[in-house]
């Protein structure tokens, strides 16, 4: 993973990266898949980068009821909010979705001065406001993808993003069926039977987590 290429670490060198790392005590720690990585309740002063594989964030009920609120692929940050607010108990928790690799960093230190005065600490910040302000935005899709009283107009929805989002009708989607059941919150049954009544109505054709919208 070249930190480089991720929003957090956008518009920064190499070097003033390591400066960084230093500054921010950054620990690479690895994880099996579905093993916890952080727990619903429990408080964190670090947010993480996702180097490799793939983390799922998820809430439950009381009733064990779970609904996924996203996911975090290579070179994506989680637990930032948190991580922000020191003391604030998490209300998700991150799982990981195969065999993952995570670098964890101290999220106060890019809120505070640097000891160094690093030159290029402010453009960290400016890159966690970024960050923010996507995850917000991210969480506003879902709202208007749970939208829909059916469950067509739910899948419609997000495939509609994803399509915009690969810039192609033939995408993949990042979830299996119980993960974007959970996302959509939606029964995976009843998911399931309509995409196969999508697919019979011409409107789709799918292969396990591949998706073409058809014409």
């Amino acid at each position: 993973m070249n930190l480089s290429n991720t929003q957090l670490f956008y518009g920064l060198k190499e070097d003033e990266i390591t400066s960084l790392l230093d500054c921010l005590n950054a620990e690479k720690r690895s994880y099996k898949k579905g093993e916890v990585i952080l727990s619903e309740g429990s408080t964190t002063e670090n947010s993480g980068i996702v180097l490799s594989g793939m983390v799922m964030i998820s809430c439950c009920d009381i009733w064990g009821n779970t609904s996924i609120l996203g996911n975090a692929a290579p070179g994506s940050i989680f637990a930032e909010v948190y991580a922000c607010i020191p003391g604030q108990p998490l209300l998700v928790t991150v799982s990981a979705a195969e065999d993952t690799s995570i670098l964890f960093m101290n999220v106060g230190r890019i809120l505070t001065t640097c000891s160094n005065a690093c030159p290029f600490h402010a453009r960290l910040a400016q890159n966690l406001l970024t960050v923010c302000a996507h995850k917000n935005l991210q969480l506003s899709q879902r709202i208007q993808h749970t939208s829909s009283k059916s469950v067509r107009g739910r899948l419609m929805s997000y495939f509609s993003e994803c399509a915009k989002h690969f810039g192609s009708n033939s995408f993949l989607v990042p979830y299996n069926r119980q993960q974007l059941a959970d996302y959509l919150n939606v029964d995976r049954s009843a998911m399931c039977n309509e995409l196969s009544k999508m697919q019979k109505d011409g409107m789709i054709e799918y292969t396990r987590n591949h998706i073409l919208l058809k014409d």
